[in-house]
This record gives structure tokens, sequence and C-alpha cells, in this order.
């Protein structure tokens, strides 16, 4: 049995998707309703909490292993928990896969605003896959 994940954040970055879940998928641009992503207080990443007005654009991977998602649940800890939500993808195909959102008890981590994935790209993304290696190592 494979697994579909929704990532909003640092994931969408295929090398480090591969850093830390150990497979090589190609993502497919999708949107989830019903939540906003907003900077950790702190932290290069973001966390996703309900907003019902609100979406939030990203990556969804199909095809992960149960040992890969093992491994993500691993990394993500305990300020996300994984849920079970519905994105769209680009041909309006609803898809369920899982997604890491902010622990309820967490929520008082998250500055205002949207996190911004271009800034961490040409910002902190080197430095995070570093980060990412050297542990694993």
């Amino acid at each position: 049995m494979t697994h579909a994940l929704f990532a909003y954040g640092t994931l969408m970055c295929a090398d480090i998707f591969h850093a830390v879940s150990g497979q090589r998928l190609a993502g497919t641009p999708a949107t989830l309703a019903g939540f906003a992503r907003h900077p950790v207080r702190g932290e290069s990443y973001p966390a996703i909490a309900p907003a019902p007005a609100a979406g939030v654009a990203g990556q969804l991977y199909r095809g992960l292993s149960a040992a890969a998602l093992s491994r993500l649940d691993a990394f993500e800890g305990a300020l996300y928990q994984r849920q079970r939500v519905t994105v769209v993808t680009p041909d309006d195909a609803p898809r369920t896969a899982w997604a890491y959102v902010i622990h309820p008890g967490q929520v008082a981590r998250l500055a205002d605003g949207d996190w911004d994935f271009a800034h961490f790209v040409t910002t902190a993304r080197a430095s995070f896959l570093r980060q990412l290696i050297h542990r694993a190592g």
C-alpha cells in the first residue's frame, strides 16, 4: 500500500523531500482549502492551521511507502500531527492525502503572515539541507 502526502513547506523542495523520506517522487502542484500557512517562530519552516477562508499551495507526492511515511513522522515530530486532507490538483481532481498540521497545543508558536517559499529557497534551503544531511550522517 502506498500513500500520498501534501507538502506545503520545506518538503516542496525535491532534494529535501528525498533526504527526509528516502524516496524520489515527482510532486504535482496541489491546493489545500481551509488552511493557512504561517512561519514557525524562530525557524525557517512553516506550519499550517485551520482557517476556513484560506488556502495553501503545495506539492502532492503520490506513491509514498510506509517506511517513507514513518521517516516523515519522525522528522515532523511533536510540533505536527498527521491528518487526512483533500487537495485539488490542476486537473480539478480532488485527492486524499496526508498533511502535517500544527498540533493544537503548538499554535502559539505560529507567527502572523504567510510563510514565503521563494524566500526560503533563496536564503535558507541550502543550510537546511546541509543540517539534514549532517544529522543523517
